[in-house]
Formats: structure tokens, C-alpha cells, sequence
């Protein structure tokens, strides 16, 4: 009775938090919908909610938005908007933080959260994965010289916090494994093991890099 009860837990627990997940997201975003005047929501003319429609909404604006701020038109209105969030002094500082983080995380052409990387943490000895974030930069760099590398490691089961760290680039070695696959292996504590990759020896940080 215990293994078959342990293997309906296994079956069921995924499925429960997949939908519980989606579902936080679909209602969350068809609170969009509340911006709306009512007249013109879905539900004035169908009579009925519809599940997932602020989920399509929000989509279509950030398409829209996308769309528009490709051309010269909408990088003008970008730029006058900037200019006025930086006239306000507590939004100023926490829109351009949060732009600088996106825009780095989200960058084609950026270097963070590109590589997996196996360091030695919280002590020699002791291993573990982290994300590589970039190098030092300001006042760092200038102590610490270009032989490092900036490093996120975060904690399990929940990838959102952890440490970040800044170590010499010899110590950081170069995992063959996919962001995604490094994720699930912390979130999962170890336990989804990723595939095995080719046979190769491992490489520093420092190595790609200098490609």
C-alpha cells in the first residue's frame, strides 16, 4: 500500500503544482482586464468570464509595445518617458536598476546566465553550481584585476535568492550543460541528475572566454 501510495504522490504532486502555477498566472494577468471599462470587456458581450483572456491582452501589449518601440517614433517616446521617470528621485533609482538588471538578463548579446559553471562553495572541497553573471565591474574590477569573474550561486529549492560571488576565473570551470539543465538539477536538490555530456576535460571560465 505505501509504494503504491508513494507512486499515486509522484503522479499527482507535479500535476497539482503545474496547475495551481498556471493558474496564479492566468488570474494574475486577467486583472489586467480591470484597467478595461466594462462595456468592453469580453465578459459585456459573451455574459460569461472567460479564463486566459488578460493572458492574451497582455501578450498583444507587450507585442504592440515591441512594435512600436522599433521604430524612431517609439525610441523618441522611449527616451521622453526615461527622461521623465528620472525627474522623480525614489522611482528614478529603482526603474534604471531594474532596467539595467533586464536588460542584461534578457540581452541577445549579453553574457549573463549564459554559462553553468562547478566552483568550489561555501568551502574548498565542498562543490557546487552557479550561473555566470558577468565580470566585476566599478571600483572592483579595479582591486581585483581582470583575472575574475562574477558568479551567482543560487540556493535549493528556490533558485531566487542565493549568493553572489566574485572569484578568479582559474577557479570557475565550465560545466557542458545547458542553463536549463543546471536549473533543474538545483531545484530538484540533485535528485534530475541532467543527461551525461560528451567526455571532455573540464575547462576554466577563463578559457571560454578568451575564445
Amino acid at each position: 500500500m505505501k509504494k503504491y501510495f508513494v507512486t499515486g504522490l509522484l503522479i499527482w504532486i507535479p500535476l497539482v503544482i503545474t496547475f495551481v502555477v498556471l493558474a496564479w498566472i492566468i488570474n494574475t494577468l486577467d486583472q489586467i482586464l480591470l484597467l478595461v471599462p466594462a462595456n468592453v470587456r469580453p465578459e459585456a458581450f459573451l455574459g460569461f468570464h472567460v479564463p486566459g483572456i488578460g493572458v492574451l491582452v497582455s501578450l498583444l501589449l507587450i507585442l504592440l509595445t515591441g512594435l512600436a518601440a522599433a521604430n524612431f517614433v517609439g525610441q523618441r517616446m522611449v527616451r521622453f518617458w526615461e527622461g521623465v521617470l528620472s525627474r522623480i528621485p525614489v522611482v528614478k533609482s529603482i526603474y534604471y536598476s531594474v532596467k539595467q538588471v533586464s536588460d542584461t538578463l534578457l540581452s541577445s548579446n549579453g553574457q549573463a546566465f549564459r554559462k553553468a559553471l562547478l566552483i568550489q562553495y561555501p568551502r574548498e572541497g565542498m562543490w557546487t553550481i552557479g550561473f555566470q553573471t558577468g565580470t566585476p565591474g566599478g571600483d572592483a574590477a579595479h582591486h581585483l584585476g581582470n583575472d575574475f569573474v562574477s558568479v551567482y550561486v543560487p540556493t535549493t529549492p528556490n533558485p531566487t535568492s542565493g549568493f553572489f560571488l566574485m572569484l578568479p576565473r582559474k577557479d570557475a570551470i565550465e560545466l557542458d550543460m545547458s542553463v536549463d539543465e543546471a536549473l533543474k538539477y538545483i531545484i530538484s536538490m540533485g535528485v534530475v541528475a541532467p543527461p551525461a555530456g560528451r567526455a571532455r576535460v573540464p575547462q576554466p571560465a577563463s578559457a571560454l572566454l578568451n575564445k
